[in-house]
């Protein structure tokens, strides 16, 4: 399917018609401007439109414009599925399951730590392992790690790693309660236990970011936050780690063989699907939560390190500099959560794989200062052209099942990206431009070159004109540490 195949419904909608493909259930849907719909590459039409044709789909598929090509469901891809007559597909998850991002404010202004970046990046990079199979500090186990696996960010604050008050600023207060650590293979198990306070690789990261003063786009929410001009800011993006990747492996594997029991058909093996309510069904929704937990505790776990690097290099504790959490959202995750259909109100199983939450203000699951404000939403830029800070807005709830952008997304592959650009040149050059970036590898650095990418003001302005979310902050990089 080409760009001009598309049919637009709005200024930044772009639908794929039901009839485009036999077997289609309902219509697929395109968030973005014309520029973003233009360069979205072609595989996506035909993911989506294959995750169009999934047993008990709701209303639309959907891509936001973030969306690039995945494994079985596009990255940026949403979907809801009815709890009764629908599917859970691991491809609508991802591998990484909860990978996310966490925001963290602080009352240091980046006057007073400007000729500090430098040896806070480097004691981070000390604090907090990347790469590939990383480990971390944390020796557990194996009934301490089941304890993670059920209790998540909650276990971390319990024993000393964080602040009560940190679990107030997480979706899901870090910890889904369906988790059930029976559901996870031992092979899981053994690649996570040692991961617990680890970024991994590829395109996650650990950023440090101030925020320019023409960059505060709505003065009373920002206020509301604390945030100020010249603020700076922590921004963590990972996830699941190894024990994610082996969920989703092992379910994935179970889910192919058991599709003919239940006469699922799907149009691409990648989509394997089984229905929500079938006990495999529910043995993967329980094991997904636990991977998500594991990933909650992951990102608390370094926002533990965060603390202590900070008060390493600064000589101040963390309840003195304010290092405190603004809000952890997932975008790797499939939730039960209500929405009118037809008029009522139902639940559905929202699959979100690259895609973040965006609950509007009065929202039921949004507390305190959130259900005034609407929901943070964390949308992460490349590491040369950073991230914005975002609010939920009531069109996610009528458009896209409460859904928006999680990131910029891939314009160019990781191996182009190798090809095009040279690790210690970008380096250099994000040097001379104040963005100081230490990097487990030149080449894994090459791959997240800010030309890979898309152009995130393109994005947002995308989600903010179809009325997913609302700008409320710009967060520059001024130092990263790279997976």
């Amino acid at each position: 399917m080409a760009f001009k195949e598309l049919k637009r419904v709005g200024e930044y909608e772009w639908e794929i018609a039901k009839d485009y493909k036999q077997g289609m259930n309902v219509p697929a849907r395109i968030y973005g401007s014309e520029e973003i719909a233009r360069q979205m590459d072609e595989g996506v039409y035909e993911q989506i439109s294959n995750v169009a044709m999934l047993p008990g789909i709701q209303k639309r598929a959907m891509v936001m414009p973030d969306g690039h090509w995945g494994y079985g469901f596009p990255i940026g891809g949403v979907a809801a599925f009815d709890l009764n007559e629908g599917v859970i597909s691991p491809g609508g998850i991802g591998f990484d399951i909860n990978c996310g991002m966490r925001l963290m404010l602080t009352n240091l202004h980046y006057d007073e730590v400007k000729e500090r970046i430098k040896p806070l990046v480097e004691e981070l990079f000390r604090s907090v392992p990347a790469g590939v199979g990383g480990k971390g500090k944390l020796s557990l186990s194996r009934d301490e790690f089941n304890d993670v696996l059920m209790d998540g960010a909650k276990w971390c604050v319990n024993n000393g790693y964080g602040w009560e008050e940190d679990l107030e600023s997480i979706e899901d207060r870090g910890r889904i309660e369906e988790a059930d650590y029976e559901k996870v293979s031992e092979k899981a198990v053994s690649r996570g236990i040692r991961q617990i306070g680890t970024l991994g690789s590829g395109n996650h990261y650990l950023e440090i970011q101030t925020i320019h003063p023409e960059e505060i786009f709505d003065r009373e929410i920002a206020e509301q936050f604390g945030i100020f001009p010249g603020q700076v800011a922590v921004m963590v993006h990972c996830g699941s780690r190894g024990l994610g990747h082996q969920v989703g492996t092992d379910y994935l594997k179970s889910f192919v063989r058991k599709m003919d029991d239940y006469n699922i058909k799907v149009p691409d093996r990648e989509l394997a699907s089984l229905p929500f309510n079938s006990e495999e069904g529910q043995d993967y929704y329980r094991a997904m939560a636990a991977a998500a937990n594991m990933a909650f505790a992951n990102r608390q776990l370094i926002t533990h390190r965060i603390r202590e690097s900070f008060s390493r290099v600064l000589g101040r504790s963390a309840e003195e500099m304010e290092i405190r959490l603004l809000y952890d959202v997932a975008h790797n995750i499939a939730k039960v959560e209500k929405y009118e259909i037809d008029g009522k109100k139902r639940k559905v199983l929202v699959h979100r794989k690259g895609a973040t939450r965006s609950f509007p203000p009065g929202h039921e699951e949004l507390a305190g200062l959130y259900r005034k404000t609407g929901q943070p939403v964390i949308l992460g830029g490349s590491m040369e052209t950073g991230s914005y800070l975002l609010v939920g807005a009531e069109g996610a709830m009528n458009e896209s099942f409460g859904s928006t952008a999680h990131g910029s997304g891939r314009v160019m592959s990781r191996s182009k990206a190798k090809h095009e650009f040279r690790g210690e040149t970008l380096k250099k050059d994000m040097e001379e431009r104040g963005i100081y970036v230490k990097a487990v590898s030149m080449g894994g650095l090459a791959e997240e070159a800010g030309k890979a990418y898309k152009d995130i003001n393109e994005v947002v302005k995308s989600i903010e004109g179809a009325g997913l979310s609302k700008r409320v902050v710009a967060l520059r990089p001024v130092g990263n540490v790279k997976g």
